[in-house]
């Protein structure tokens, strides 16, 4: 059957993919982020998945607030990369696992939760900035990504958005889906957005350097009293856009620990400030063999 390996949590500020199309990562701005996900490329180089569920939140590319669902799973065998009013990024298409896809929105459905299928549709820097990040780039010779990725996108951007313990439940219906696939995959869940950040208004430039670590170590060592945790909390702490730490509650609730395993194990912990106007947090977590 289908496995669980590991869970990854990574910031997709859009600046970061900038900075990588146009070869400034070694400037002295930038080069201490990118220094900081070096040992995650060697990791991933080292533990390569077949599938990558990769949740994030678009932003208003393929949903326009005309059309906001809370949670919609990308069905399809190939996701175009998002003109984002800049030309699309110079990085991959991605391709899709349609049949795992398919396996998963049925058993989450029939879990209660409601998802939208999406048999078409665009893929922007929140999706696209955390696999350059992990994967680098990849070269003109092997011009596509390493893995197959389904993306799950949560709506952290129009109100009413889901609680941090919807989406760490929803976490837990992913792990069964998974595990009740009948193929034999390597798949890896990652949550991607935050950390602390607030785009506008008098709070603009808002970065929480204690609360960021605060919820990390927490969502390390102790998950489900942090799925707790009201939305008016990440919004006072956090900023405006600091709620798209809850899609980070998603992964963490697919980890064996949380239906009763080992504890994972702690592969790379980063935290980076600034990029861009926001702080950049980073996890990689590895479940036990």
């Amino acid at each position: 059957m289908a496995r669980i390996t590991a869970s990854v949590y990574t910031s997709h500020v859009p600046a970061i993919g900038v900075a990588m199309d146009t070869g400034k990562t070694q400037e002295p701005y930038w080069q201490p982020l990118f220094q900081g996900y070096e040992p995650s490329r060697q990791w991933l180089r080292e533990n390569t998945p077949d599938v990558v569920f990769l949740v994030y939140n678009d932003h208003a590319t393929q949903f326009s607030l005309d059309l906001v669902p809370t949670f919609a799973i990308g069905c399809a065998a190939e996701f175009k990369v998002a003109d984002e009013g800049w030309g699309p990024r110079p990085v991959p298409d991605v391709q899709g696992h349609p049949e795992l896809a398919a396996h998963i929105s049925q058993s989450v459905i029939q879990q209660d939760f409601d998802l939208t299928l999406c048999n078409r549709m665009v893929v922007d820097h929140g999706l696209t900035v955390p696999l350059s990040l992990m994967c680098g780039n990849p070269p003109a010779s092997d011009y596509r990504w390493p893995f197959k990725v389904i993306p799950f996108h949560v709506n952290v951007v129009q109100y009413p958005v889901p609680s941090g313990q919807r989406c760490f439940e929803l976490g837990q219906a992913l792990r069964r889906a998974i595990e009740s696939f009948d193929e034999d995959l390597n798949v890896q869940i990652w949550g991607t957005g935050g950390m602390s950040h607030q785009l506008q208004g008098a709070r603009a430039g808002l970065i929480n350097k204690p609360w960021d670590n605060a919820f990390l170590d927490d969502l390390i060592a102790q998950p489900a009293q942090l799925a707790r945790k009201p939305h008016i909390e990440y919004v006072r702490e956090a900023g405006s856009e600091g709620i798209e730490l809850v899609m980070w509650l998603i992964a963490r609730g697919a980890m064996a620990d949380v239906a009763g395993g080992a504890a994972p194990t702690l592969r790379h912990r980063f935290y980076h400030v600034p990029a861009s106007n926001t702080a950049v947090g980073h996890l990689i977590l590895e479940n036990a063999a």
